[in-house]
């Protein structure tokens, strides 16, 4: 197989993605980094993997140096022995919800990444999220699904592709936080 047909389709999709969605997805970022806020980045399966590297690149590889103090207060909700306790006791819909009842305050933001927007623990944590006044970016693929419909702002990539959506998330996490690195630090 040819790898050129891959990425036309990569940039294809890359092309159709609404570069106000990005801008804004920025925006919200920086106005949680502003006042203080935590950015809470959850995910499952590709978009958990996702969801751990865009919460480091954000926390650390927005730094210029190690002494830095202004930082992008950024984690993905990674304790698997909780979350698979969560998952065994109460039942799996419920790993995102309980870590934001323990940590989470308002005007904090979670960003939801899924391809389908529609697994219900991502939709369940989303439903407390708006219930508790904590913004939300919901980062996802297809249709969008519920969580596009439910959250604050929307980062929606027009691909049913589920391992093209989790590429292309990838690149605009990267390019997202080599800005933020930028704007924090200029």
């Amino acid at each position: 197989m040819e790898i050129s047909p891959y990425f036309a389709e990569l940039n294809k999709i890359l092309d159709k993605v609404d570069h106000n969605q990005i801008n804004n997805f920025m925006d919200v970022l920086y106005k949680a980094y502003e006042n203080g806020k935590m950015v809470f980045v959850i995910g499952n399966g590709g978009s958990y993997a996702n969801a751990e590297h865009f919460a480091q690149d954000l926390a650390k590889g927005t730094l210029m140096s190690m002494e830095q103090t202004n930082r992008i207060k950024a984690m993905s909700f990674s304790n698997a022995s909780f979350m698979t306790a969560q998952a065994n006791d109460e039942g799996y819909d419920t790993v995102f919800t309980q870590p934001l009842i323990s940590f989470a305050n308002e005007g904090d933001l979670l960003v939801i990444i899924s391809g389908s927007g529609n697994s219900p623990n991502v939709v369940k944590a989303l439903e407390y999220a708006n219930a508790h006044g904590i913004e939300s970016v919901s980062v996802t693929g297809f249709s969008g699904g519920k969580i596009n419909e439910i959250s604050t702002h929307q980062m929606h990539v027009p691909c049913g592709d589920m391992c093209m959506v989790e590429s292309v998330h990838s690149i605009i996490f990267h390019y997202i936080a080599t800005e933020m690195k930028q704007k924090i630090n200029s």
